[in-house]
């Protein structure tokens, strides 16, 4: 299912492989599914602030779909160029709606305030990098092309430690302190958390893979099995490593459809929320 093309090390080559048709169908399928129940779910709960799990689905599923377009047809530019960017840039607005979960489970800052840099700025550096990556014949363009996409993936880690820490003292702090809503039990705070805490392991998971992908090159010599960069060279680690933790978030964040999430008041079925105690 996932074959090789052989003469891996020619810098023109937009692929190092055959990309498999099965592969890039059974994702394409997997993410449209998902993608159309999000729509649903945003359509019925009228969950504005969840459309970039949408607009991240509908990305995913495009550039799967280029995938396998690109089956036997790996000298064409389009496919390659639409598969990469897309899936480099969905998990940027997966990321946007967590942020803005969190906003509104927190009660403290508006959610849409929370992400330091703005997806945009993330996106023109992945736009930017595959762009030079497209249109390079040098190997030192090329690098240049792979290194700004390598600062998109560190910006991105970076901002989802700091979002991580941020959850992570909102949880410490209503466990120490927990307000009359939280002790009542009508609204499911730790289920939430729990599956907010999934969902940034997944993403944290997908983007730590790619910045490995992209350091390692197509000419790093560690070891035999390392050797031209294995993850650039196989298919297969890209369902390993990004197709399935992007999956299983698109699953995990249908939970965010809930009405008392939704709502921008400080109140969750008729009880005030109270404001977190700083420690």
């Amino acid at each position: 299912m996932f074959s090789s093309l052989g003469d891996q090390n020619d810098p023109h080559k937009f692929w190092d492989y055959n990309p498999s048709a099965l592969a890039a169908a059974v994702a394409t399928s997997v993410f449209g599914f998902l993608t159309l129940v999000h729509a649903f779910q945003l359509a019925r709960n009228r969950s504005g602030f969840c459309l970039p799990f949408l607009i991240g689905g509908v990305l995913e599923t495009i550039g799967y779909a280029a995938r396998a377009g690109a089956h036997n047809n790996t000298e064409s530019l389009t496919p390659y160029i639409v598969q990469s960017l897309l899936i480099l840039l969905a998990p940027i607005f997966f990321a946007a709606s967590i942020y803005a979960i969190l906003g509104r489970l927190i009660r403290r800052v508006n959610g849409d305030n929370i992400a330091i840099i703005h997806p945009s700025v993330l996106t023109r550096f992945f736009v930017g990098g595959g762009g030079i990556l497209s249109q390079a014949r040098e190997q030192s363009a090329m690098n240049f092309g792979k290194n700004t996409i390598l600062v998109g993936l560190g910006l991105q880690i970076y901002i989802f430690c700091f979002f991580v820490k941020i959850a992570a003292r909102f949880h410490r702090d209503m466990q120490r302190h927990p307000t009359d809503s939280a002790l009542s039990g009508k609204f499911p705070w730790r289920r939430y958390m729990v599956l907010l805490y999934v969902a940034c392991a997944c993403i944290g998971i997908r983007n730590t893979y790619r910045v490995v992908e992209y350091a390692m090159g197509k000419n790093l010599k560690l070891t035999r099995v390392w050797q031209d960069g294995f993850l650039l060279v196989h298919e297969w680690p890209l369902y390993v490593g990004d197709f399935a933790f992007m999956a299983i978030t698109l699953i995990v964040c249908l939970a965010w459809y809930d009405v008392d999430i939704r709502t921008g008041n400080k109140s969750v079925n008729g009880v005030e929320l109270e404001p977190l105690r700083e420690v």
